[in-house]
């Protein structure tokens, strides 16, 4: 398995439990939730789905991207929608289940044994990723018990940490993008291919709940004995793995494999391992996801910064101490997941060959068994919170940001150093003849049987004096015997050079034989010594070659040497100037300075082979006959048909053949010395003579010409020369304004996120400003007080409807002086000096006061106070008391009655009350004891029964003169009694008159008349 954890397991005994290694950690699942712009619209979903009768056995942890100058409302607004209690993180404070704690603004913070920790955030702004590294020290803290959670945002903070959370067997959940109102976040972390569910925000809670009930909710047993069922179904789970992946499982730890395995179990609530058996037989996704847990890849670029210093300052140094220069470095990173490490370490190479300043060959090999990990690997795209381990100067010069402003690419020049394949270390055959292996954290997820088998194979592999990088739990155990260590701590190992690794042991002694049914019969080792795809032809032709002993040079275009071959002494020579570029047109020696341009022009311009026999080439202070040829180079050279010249394609690269021309030997032998020897005749001569000036002449013109044209050329290729500075110069100012505008435009995207932020909790804000404001209005509407709000310049801010029944105020009024405006007001004038009195005293007043309508209001007159206690002016508040005077009014009647009443009930004197029909209406004590009849009695009769028949007449005339508003003087008269006989009453009579004067009642006070 070739892949990376950030930590090691725990060991294979009860002493891996998490209690036992820290008592002080909490046993319940910490949930993180990581959100940007967009967030509090996920938030309030996502606590709106908390189940409201019950608590969910948890902590959950909320980390938003915040402005750092920005107070955060994000606390208030959660606790309206969870029953859990909300708290804003103070430095230090102990996580509790079944509470929410809000990150703060311009803070990081990790978490370390059960408490939550505030630190200073050391990036700059627009470059924080707060979620990452929350996210990660989770992981760090809790292994299994962490819990992520990614909601909406614009980015791709939350990735990396996500990934440490999986490799630490936890769970991770993301918003389903389509439910987001920014989908960046959620789509980075779904692209990791480690997401467990992709949900809406209000649907998590109850999946979140079931999963934690299902992993957390029972104990668990030890994992390092497990059931002999238990055992059974695991290697049942194996074959279902290896049928479908191709890969062995079995001989990995057990307490790994079964934690990935029970992890898997919770995510689909499936409670035991036969029937996890069953699930896997009928849903082939599932043995691909459980796969990829198996093989969760946690790596970042430059983990581990100690152990990349010490390989860059000890062992890539030793790679080409010994070397000389063109020769060739070859590093094997092993377990490469999606590549980080494989370009960090080609980085601190590159790196180092640059400061040597000579040419190196390096290849560097990058492996694993996950195929999707190796693809993403080769394209070489990451998320933009790489920059937290990346330093600026390094990201600045080995990547390019992409058009989104959210990826970045690692440049094509370090990708070419980097082959990626898929191989698997355990079957496949190793490289060879390697300087350095980089196996970091694979071999702590294999058994004991496994490593023993594979560092011998990484010994192998090795040249002599190679090194080997492990991760930092990981050691080469027993075979100390083929290591030597370097650095222990950083787990630095180098190839011993003895007896035992001079023997070249073969590969298929530490690889284990395939006993699957549909292996493949192994092949005879004479075939492994080459790629199974170089072709034979290839290899024969490569043996051939170095037969040939023609000189050969390959160059472009311009003439630059690209490669040499054979012996080019004889025919180049170095030129005086800068040996940087070696030029074959610079190099040409005596006699091939004319035709090798112009044949090299020719090839290039009609892309033929051009050829030039018999040029005499002066060599050590001789000429040698040389025979030039100079043929366009095809990458896929097409087979044509014999006696047929080819067609070649268009090439860039041309190589030129210098062979020295054979000498005429039978002629030279069959020729008469002394014939040879005789003068020609003198006519041949003359003429011979003479075609040889004129050839010379030409000749000499010829090159007159090519040696001008060669001048313009030149000084047209340092015009060139020049203008290509030029812009180089202008594309690196380019280039360095292109890097300043993309950290601008990070920090405004930084900005912008804290800005959507922001906005969110101000428009709830609003909105719980405006719902106030309604309820504000209409609870001073309903209560039909009249209210008035001015500043300390009297000025109005505000009033209510009631309030112009007093004050004739219209909406557009608000702004102008009260002292402006009319009352209703009746003998009140002092409503302005009252008002300013209140404002410079502080001291309230009350007047009742009254309307021209005839309604009375208490008028209160108060300062006007914040919630800082700051006085900005008054509230004048008009209470209609109309009732209250009403029946103060009506109380007064009721008392004057009243006292009436007292002294007609204590009175000696009968009191008769009648009204004009003469009707008793009234009838006191002392009529009673005087005529016999209670007052219930009396109350029903009328007042002429009471008259004696003969005086009947004149009482009822003497009553009439009453109600015609006569005064009548007292009279002496009779009554009768209840017992029938007649009293002798003096009778004073007095008239009752109404508020308009008119006699409504006639009051008779009656006495005996032996009563003095």
């Amino acid at each position: 398995m070739a892949r990376k954890n950030v930590s090691p397991p725990e060991p294979d005994g009860p002493a891996a439990e998490p209690a036992e290694i820290y008592p002080s950690k909490p046993l319940f699942p910490i949930v993180g939730i990581g959100a940007s712009a967009g967030g509090l619209a996920a938030f309030e979903a996502f606590f709106s789905g908390m189940p409201a009768d019950k608590d969910p056995g948890m902590a959950f942890i909320l980390v938003q991207h915040l402005a750092p100058d920005h107070k955060s409302i994000l606390t208030d607004l959660i606790r309206r929608y969870t029953r859990m209690e909300v708290f804003e993180v103070i430095d230090g404070v102990e996580v509790q289940p079944n509470c929410a704690y809000i990150i703060p603004p311009n803070c990081d913070m990790a978490f370390l044994n059960g408490t939550l920790h505030l630190l200073e955030p050391a990036a700059p702004r627009g470059q924080r990723l707060p979620i990452d590294f929350f996210f990660r020290s989770l992981a760090q803290d809790q292994h299994e018990l962490a819990i992520c959670i990614v909601l909406s945002g614009t980015g791709s903070d939350g990735t990396m940490g996500l990934r440490a959370i999986k490799g630490e067997g936890g769970m991770a959940m993301a918003q389903n993008p389509e439910s987001t109102e920014y989908d960046g976040m959620p789509r980075s972390a779904i692209n990791t291919g480690m997401v467990d569910y992709v949900l809406s925000a209000a649907d998590m809670p109850a999946q979140l709940i079931a999963y934690a009930v299902h992993a957390f909710g029972r104990p668990q047993r030890p994992a390092s004995v497990p059931e002999p069922k238990t055992e059974s179904e695991l290697k049942k789970v194996f074959v279902i793995l290896r049928a479908q992946t191709g890969h062995d499982f079995s001989l990995y730890k057990p307490s790994t494999v079964q934690r990935r395995i029970g992890r898997r179990m919770a995510v689909h609530q499936i409670k035991r391992l036969d029937g996890y058996v069953k699930f896997l037989q009928q849903t082939p996704p599932e043995v691909e996801a459980l796969f990829r847990d198996l093989l969760i890849g946690v790596t970042n670029f430059f983990r581990d910064p100690l152990t990349f210093a010490a390989l860059e300052t000890t062992i890539i140094p030793r790679l080409f101490a010994d070397k000389p220069s063109g020769s060739t470095v070859r590093v094997w990173i092993c377990g490469c997941s999606t590549g980080e490490e494989a370009y960090s370490i080609a980085i601190l190479l590159q790196e180092h060959v640059e400061t040597l300043k000579q040419h190196f060959t390096m290849q560097l090999f990058a492996t694993d068994i996950d195929k999707q990990a190796i693809d993403q690997a080769r394209k070489g795209f990451f998320p933009g919170s790489i920059a937290a381990d990346i330093t600026p100067e390094r990201l600045a010069r080995f990547f390019t940001q992409e058009s989104d402003g959210k990826t970045w690419r690692i440049h094509k020049g370090i990708r070419d150093l980097l082959v990626f394949s898929e191989q698997d270390v355990i079957k496949d055959p190793p490289f060879s003849k390697l300087d350095l292996i980089s196996c970091r954290n694979l071999l702590i997820y294999m058994g004991g049987e496994l490593q023993k088998k594979v560092i011998p194979l990484f010994h192998y592999a090795l040249n002599p004096g190679g090194f080997l990088l492990l991760g930092t739990s990981e050691t080469v155990g027993e075979f100390s015997t083929l290591f030597t260590t370097i650095e222990r701590k950083q787990k630095l190992y180098q190839r011993k050079d003895d007896g035992y690794s001079d023997r070249r042991m073969p590969v298929t002694t530490f690889l284990p034989a395939m006993t699957t049914p549909d292996a493949a019969p192994q092949q005879p080792l004479f075939r492994k010594a080459f790629p199974a795809n170089t072709p034979l032809q290839e290899l024969a032709e490569r043996a051939l070659l170095q037969q040939v002993v023609q000189a050969g040079i390959l160059v472009n275009r311009q003439g630059d040497i690209l490669y040499l071959h054979g012996r080019t002494g004889m025919y180049l020579e170095p030129a005086t100037g800068s040996a940087a570029n070696y030029n074959i047109l610079k190099m040409a020696r005596e006699g091939l300075r004319h035709d090798l341009p112009i044949a090299l022009h020719r090839a290039a311009s009609r892309n033929e082979i051009v050829c030039r026999s018999g040029l005499r080439v002066k060599t050590n202070g001789h000429f040698t006959t040389v025979n030039l040829s100079v043929s366009p180079v095809s990458a896929r050279p097409e087979p044509v048909e014999r006696g047929v010249s080819p067609a070649l394609p268009e090439s860039a690269l041309f190589m030129v053949v210098l062979e020295e021309a054979p000498l005429q030997r039978d002629e030279m032998a069959g020729a008469d010395p002394d014939r040879m020897q005789q003068p020609a005749e003198s006519g041949g001569t003359s003429d011979t003579a003479s075609r040889l000036a004129t050839l010379q002449q030409e000749l000499q013109a010829k090159d007159e010409y090519i040696q001008s044209a060669s001048e313009e050329l030149e000084a047209s290729n340092e015009e060139l020369k020049s203008a290509n500075e030029e812009l180089q110069s202008i594309n690196e100012e380019m280039q360095s304004t292109n890097e300043e505008l993309e950290t601008s435009k990070e920090e405004l995207q930084s900005v912008n996120e804290e800005l959507a932020t922001i906005n969110a909790e101000l428009q709830t804000k609003v909105l719980d400003l405006s719902r106030v404001n309604n309820d504000m209005n209409n609870l001073l509407a309903g209560t039909g007080i009249g209210t008035v709000f001015v500043d300390f310049q009297l000025r109005i801010l505000r009033f209510t409807p009631g309030a112009t029944r007093i004050i004739n105020l219209i909406l557009s009024d608000v702004g102008r002086s009260v002292a402006h405006f009319a009352s209703n007001l009746i003998g009140y004038d002092s409503f302005v000096a009252d008002l300013q009195s209140v404002l410079n005293t502080l001291i309230p007043k009350e007047v009742e006061v009254q309307t021209t309508d005839g309604d009375w209001f208490m008028m209160r007159m108060l300062p006007y106070r914040t919630t800082d206690n700051v006085i900005e002016g008054a509230v004048i508040t008009f209470v209609n008391i109309s009732e209250i005077k009403q029946t103060q009014e009506a109380l007064r009647k009721v008392n004057d009655q009243l006292r009436m009443a007292v002294v007609v009930r204590d009175s000696h004197d009968a009191v008769v009350l009648q009204d004009l029909e003469g009707c008793i209406m009234a009838w006191n004590p002392a009529a009673v004891r005087m005529y016999g009849w209670s007052e219930a009695e009396a109350l029903e009769r009328n007042i002429g029964e009471l008259i004696p028949e003969g005086l009947r007449e004149a009482d009822i005339e003497r009553v009439q003169q009453l109600s015609r508003k006569k005064l009548l003087e007292p009279y002496r008269t009779q009554r009768l009694a209840k017992d029938g006989s007649a009293v002798d009453v003096w009778l004073t009579a007095t008239a009752l008159l109404n508020e308009v004067g008119e006699v409504y009642a006639i009051a008779t006070t009656e006495r005996a008349s032996g009563v003095e």
